[in-house]
């Protein structure tokens, strides 16, 4: 069984193909990126116009990649939520019509949750396909009951699953998503988007210890907050360069020295980290799950991996980075659980987009 999935819910348009939800059978992202990085994050317009110019040939590769046929392809699977609306309305629009042209079955997939799936993949092509055998798969799919969290730039979420479709949410953040918090940091200091990465390449020469930065005191030990860390960076910033509270924002960057900035990039990374490590270990904790599985771009950062091993008695198996930022391989993963498990179909003459989508 092979489902085609398909993916734009902010500067990625992917399509991915997945069989029986194991197998990688091909996955083609191209990105908007570099037309966002001079206004410092994705412009919705921009990001939109650039689905609509790539989204057939993209869908096209893919297929060519599989070494498949529109008469292969058992199901659709699209991201209807959450993420920008005019991305979405590319992706589901251009889902529906193909699933009516074509006549094949359509699923809406949350993106958050297909976010986790793209951790059940663990075999690519058969020995004619062999265009995914560059991915670094898990050895084996994670078990039942497990703990998802999900790092991103839209998306903060601790999640606990009893099955598959059986799940609990157990927190949330409260405001900016900690992929969100980083872009807004390295704006702060003076790194280039996405903030992400530079943040964790830049601390790598900073000491994460220089600077004492607060963490957030909530009800629950489940839920995250980050925009008080990012304003407690920015008063640190002002403070540094011997300036108030009241000097302008974007130029704090060029008055801070490199010493600062590697210092302030390394703290503030040591402490969005320990929020989401330590939430993590306590719903550990309270639930023994029997795998924990993460899932988002922020997952590959380097910081999170060395905390989470130290704090965590159970070993985490992380997919191939590929496979961790928005793509189309997991919204196909998530699509196939979705035939497997008989869950209803979407209706493609009405299905439409929830931006603010929740798990």
């Amino acid at each position: 069984m092979k489902v085609l999935g398909i993916e734009t819910s902010c500067d990625e348009t992917a399509c991915g193909i997945v069989e029986d939800g194991t197998r990688l059978l091909s996955n083609v992202v191209f990105s908007s990126i570099d037309l966002h990085k001079a206004f410092g994050g994705v412009v919705p317009e921009i990001a939109a116009r650039s689905h609509i110019e790539v989204i057939i040939p993209v869908i096209e590769q893919s297929l060519e990649q599989a070494l498949c046929t529109w008469d292969d392809i058992d199901a659709i699977a699209v991201t209807y939520g959450a993420g920008l609306g005019g991305s979405l309305l590319i992706g589901v629009m251009t889902a529906r019509t193909l699933a009516i042209a074509k006549r094949k079955p359509l699923y809406a997939i949350n993106h958050v949750e297909a976010h986790i799936y793209a951790n059940f993949l663990t075999k690519t092509g058969n020995r004619k396909q062999l265009t995914t055998d560059s991915y670094q798969l898990r050895d084996s799919a994670p078990e039942f009951p497990m703990l998802g969290l999900i790092v991103s730039g839209g998306h903060t979420q601790l999640v606990l699953w009893q099955d598959h479709f059986d799940y609990t949410l157990l927190g949330q953040t409260r405001d900016d998503a900690v992929g969100e918090a980083f872009d807004k940091v390295a704006k702060i200091i003076g790194l280039p988007y996405p903030g992400g990465p530079s943040i964790s390449k830049t601390a790598e020469a900073g000491d994460p210890h220089a600077y004492t930065l607060p963490k957030a005191k909530l009800d629950s030990p489940y839920e995250f907050s980050f925009s008080g860390l990012k304003t407690a960076v920015l008063r640190l910033a002002q403070k540094e360069i011997g300036q108030s509270h009241d000097f302008p924002s974007h130029e704090v960057a060029e008055e801070l020295s490199e010493r600062q900035r590697v210092n302030i990039a390394a703290s503030f990374q040591h402490v969005a980290v320990a929020t989401l490590v330590n939430a993590t270990k306590i719903a550990f904790e309270q639930y023994q799950p029997k795998s924990i599985v993460i899932g988002g771009g922020v997952a590959a950062n380097s910081e999170l991996r060395r905390q989470l091993s130290s704090q965590l008695p159970l070993p985490i198996e992380y997919q191939d980075i590929r496979l961790m930022t928005d793509n189309g391989a997991m919204v196909a993963t998530l699509g196939c659980y979705h035939v497997l498990k008989n869950q209803p179909e979407a209706d493609p003459k009405t299905l439409g987009i929830e931006p603010n989508l929740s798990m």
